[in-house]
């Protein structure tokens, strides 16, 4: 269970990706309910998957520095030399998993749980969770911050302005159900 800002997460590539996910992971992060870590390559497979989908190099990069500015202490450092020495299913995830173990995170927020065996984290006190079990879990915790900061998410919605509903009826069709659920039955 989560129980304070002193929770740590590190998020993986394919949760920081979908912007609507991503939106609300960083305003539950803005609004300290957790708080959240990555790494650089973390962010080097971001910045490919938004070269991949057509995105120019200038947003690539306003995007890139506002979560950077906006959390600049939530990059990870120093993680490298434990990459060599990790074994997950796919060796491309080890860095996610060496980031995790250098900031002595609680766990990974990830939609590849497959990727990570949960008795090989348990040997470094790690987890791995899906976003939409991590983002209830981050609403039980605390109601009240998880709601606000859901209708702040709304309020600074643009292109296009979106109504609680309609943002919730997104997280439904990305598989954001049980959070979706949840934050409607508040709201």
């Amino acid at each position: 269970m989560i129980h304070s800002i002193r929770f740590t997460a590190v998020l993986d590539t394919n949760v920081i990706y979908p912007i609507e996910l991503r939106d609300l992971l960083l305003w539950f992060a803005f609004d300290e309910l957790y708080t959240p870590k990555w790494s650089q390559h973390i962010f080097e497979e971001w910045r490919k998957l938004m070269q991949e989908k057509g995105l120019p190099s200038a947003e690539i990069e306003r995007r890139v520095n506002n979560v950077e500015m906006a959390f600049p202490d939530a990059s990870v450092k120093n993680y490298q030399s434990l990459i060599p020495g990790l074994v997950l299913p796919d060796p491309k995830d080890c860095h996610v998993l060496a980031a995790a173990i250098k900031t002595n995170a609680n766990l990974i927020v990830t939609q590849n749980l497959k990727d990570f065996p949960a008795d090989y984290l348990s040997e470094f006190g790690l987890t791995a969770k899906g976003a939409d079990d991590f983002l209830t879990d981050t609403i039980d915790l605390n109601h009240k911050a998880a709601v606000k900061s859901f209708k702040r998410l709304v309020a600074n919605k643009r292109n296009p302005s979106l109504s609680e509903h309609e943002v919730l009826q997104r997280y439904r069709k990305m598989g954001l159900v049980d959070t979706a659920n949840y934050l409607h039955a508040l709201i």
